[in-house]
């Protein structure tokens, strides 16, 4: 009796034992809305084994790919919110509100963000047969020549894509995007001069840009890369100040997840971000480790839905 008087005055003094000291009880499911073998499994398996070491607890990775990552991100904001089942997906939380006229799900309401993964950058590249050695001779030649420089990308509102779209957009020159399907036929006509204009995701270019094949002309970060440094960014080479475009992945679990369960999740998944051997995969596949507050994640996505949804709508770009 005393026992229960006690628990019962711990509970409605706030002093009560959280959630969060019971999570983990059983396997968390990390859902990757995409194929195997991509970069957002590569990560996946990477937390999952870390996460599962440090938590002592089963972490398993499931994929749910499909929809341009709908059918993935759906799943999760419909799972319980206990925080057994995450979601780790890209740039398209915050594009395809904007690309697709109906979604069954709002990533802004029924998700709640963990934390960023990763940052991935952008090289802009052009084929050596095109006559320019900067970003702003590019630009020169786009005016001269309104929609007559076509560049591909792996598909309707990949980052490529819209890296491409925000580069018009905001310099005033006329591009002309030319979707595949896929990563690997847009980069084999890029490189065999199909495409003469490229918006390539980092660990692609690099390998043809120490050969020959293609030429760096900026990227799209807010600062240089130290595997290209001496390619300027956007803002340097046209005199821009917040021209950013790169891809990210990061880390959802579904709306009205407890607040400790989802600081718990991000706590953990913030130290294996921390392992020098966590940060060399991302490095591996072009990427930078970034980690922080889930606030901090929940504001980059907030900006990249504001910031790419305006120009999704200028562009009328719709998804196919």
């Amino acid at each position: 009796m005393q026992r229960r008087h006690i628990l019962g005055w711990m509970a409605l003094s706030g002093t009560a034992p959280v959630l969060a000291q019971s999570f983990p009880s059983k396997p968390i499911k990390i859902i990757v809305p995409a194929p195997p073998g991509g970069t957002a499994d590569i990560f996946a398996r990477a937390l999952a084994q870390r996460m599962q070491a440090s938590m002592n607890n089963p972490v398993i990775v499931e994929y749910k790919a499909g929809a341009a990552t709908n059918i993935g991100t759906d799943y999760v904001a419909k799972a319980a919110p206990d925080g057994y089942t995450v979601l780790i997906n890209g740039i398209t939380l915050a594009t395809n509100p904007a690309l697709f006229a109906k979604l069954p799900f709002n990533p802004a309401t029924d998700l709640t963000p963990i934390i960023e993964v990763a940052s991935m950058v952008n090289v802009i590249t052009v084929h050596p047969s095109l006559p320019v050695n900067t970003l702003a001779e590019l630009i020169d030649m786009a005016r001269r020549s309104p929609g007559k420089i076509n560049h591909g990308s792996p598909g309707i509102g990949s980052s490529g894509h819209l890296a491409g779209e925000l580069l018009a957009y905001r310099s005033g020159v006329q591009l002309t995007h030319i979707a595949y399907q896929g990563l690997a036929p847009a980069t084999n006509d890029h490189v065999g001069g199909t495409l003469p204009l490229g918006f390539v995701n980092l660990p692609v270019a690099l390998q043809f840009v120490r050969a020959g094949k293609l030429k760096a002309l900026a990227v799209t970060s807010l600062k240089r890369t130290a595997q290209l440094p001496d390619v300027p960014t956007v803002n340097e080479a046209l005199g821009l100040k917040d021209f950013e475009l790169n891809g990210w992945f990061g880390l959802m679990a579904p709306a009205r997840t407890p607040a400790d369960v989802v600081a718990r999740l991000q706590a953990e998944a913030d130290k294996a971000l921390r392992d020098p051997a966590f940060m060399e995969i991302v490095k591996t596949a072009g990427g930078e480790a970034v980690g922080g507050s889930s606030a901090e994640f929940e504001a980059r996505i907030r900006r990249d839905r504001e910031r790419l949804g305006e120009v999704i709508r200028l562009a009328r770009i719709k998804a196919e």
